[in-house]
């Protein structure tokens, strides 16, 4: 008789996404650029053509640059918003 084999369960690792939501639009679509020489990320949307920039140190990863952008993005909605219902 022969012995059984043994499973093994492998876990996948989880990843960190490649493309985020965009803000104005809601679609999948925002892409994070790095610029290694000036140490910049520019963020660009595929479909509204939402972008900016910002200057990063150097451990900074494409989801650290997304949240920077989402941060500023409602932050000046919100001042524009309440600027606006002030008038």
């Amino acid at each position: 008789m022969g012995r059984r084999r043994r499973k093994v369960v492998r876990i996948p690792k989880k990843r960190l996404p490649q493309v985020f939501l965009c803000p104005r639009c809601g679609k999948e679509t925002i892409r994070v650029e790095f610029v290694k020489d000036e140490d910049k990320a520019l963020v660009r949307c595929g479909s509204c053509n939402l972008a900016d920039g910002f200057s990063i140190k150097q451990a900074y990863k494409d989801i650290d640059v997304y949240c920077k952008f989402t941060d500023k993005y409602y932050n000046e909605r919100k001042f524009s918003k309440s600027a606006s219902t002030n008038q």
